[in-house]
């Protein structure tokens, strides 16, 4: 295991941020012409085989003999959660804005902890409930304008919202597999194996020609959302390598916020391709709660302390 680095640390969490802050707005371009299980099946494919070459080369491909019955059907799990988590937040795209979909997904790692003190019987922390609060408080703000449609009419936006929530609840069936297999495998080992299993599930369901309907623009966000997997989830396991796990958790939920920031300065240099994030005050004010509540989820033990 690598020596504990700060500064690498919070280099390689901020760079985990930006490529997964930057990713659904790349894959909103790209869903234009491809379907959303055909995107996913090009990531999974080109992951696999990167992540493969990367691990092959340092001689830690994984040893999946040591699985047994009730590892290979954890991994199964863990693929189908992923897979699912891809799937489901691409097709949000098609109905909401990256903005949205970034700030709905933060329920995740939130659910992913709560799931985790009723499963493993970790202890849920005073700052973990202010946290959840907060976040919850935040989704409020964030959708103050659409509350009413999201409640009373299933609209196209609806949809996305509901879209958008399943793919934060499949995400969670892949992290608590994945904790359960961290007993035996690294998580780029996890990684790998999840890759090939989804990349195989999806063969059936793409259609790889569709790449050829892309223009130069579109191939371009295909390709970025391909090397965003590698990269992403390459750098967020070497931020957890080098610095303690709950202050990369809490840099890494600043991705919504890079997701905002990108789609207002995309749309005023290629207005054509890109809209505005188009929130009132009472949004940019929510998002930056659901944030803060995701952070404090991660690292407000370490005020509380102070203040005790």
């Amino acid at each position: 295991m690598p020596n504990q680095n700060p500064t690498a640390g919070i280099l390689l969490a901020l760079t985990t941020a930006f490529f997964w802050g930057a990713l659904p707005i790349a894959m909103k371009q790209a869903v234009e012409v491809m379907e959303p299980f055909t995107i996913v099946w090009y990531r999974f494919v080109t992951a696999s085989l990167g992540l493969g070459l990367w691990l092959y080369w340092r001689r830690q491909l994984p040893q999946v003999r040591a699985l047994g019955i009730a590892g290979y059907g954890t991994l199964l799990l863990a693929s189908i959660g992923l897979a699912g988590n891809f799937v489901l937040f691409n097709s949000a795209l098609e109905y909401l804005n990256p903005p949205v979909v970034q700030v709905i997904i933060q329920l995740a790692p939130v659910i992913l902890l709560l799931s985790s003190v009723w499963l493993f019987k970790e202890k849920l922390g005073v700052h973990q409930v202010i946290g959840v609060s907060c976040l919850m408080f935040g989704l409020l703000l964030f959708f103050n304008e659409r509350l009413v449609e999201l409640f009373t009419s299933f609209t196209g936006y609806t949809l996305g919202v509901v879209l958008a929530v399943l793919a934060a609840l499949v995400w969670v069936v892949y992290g608590l597999a994945q904790k359960v297999m961290l007993r035996q495998f690294s998580s780029p080992q996890i990684l790998l194996m999840i890759y090939l299993i989804c990349a195989l599930m999806l063969t059936p369901l793409a259609v790889p020609e569709q790449i050829l309907l892309m223009d130069q623009r579109q191939l371009g966000m295909l390709m970025f959302c391909c090397i965003n997997t590698l990269v992403g989830y390459g750098a967020f396991a070497e931020a957890m390598a080098r610095w303690q796990a709950s202050q990369v958790s809490a840099v890494i939920t600043l991705a919504p916020l890079f997701t905002i920031i990108f789609v207002d300065l995309a749309s005023l240099v290629w207005p054509q391709y890109f809209a505005a994030a188009a929130l009132n005050v009472m949004g940019y004010v929510g998002a930056i709660v659901v944030v803060s509540g995701a952070m404090f989820c991660a690292i407000g033990h370490k005020f509380i302390r102070q203040h005790n």
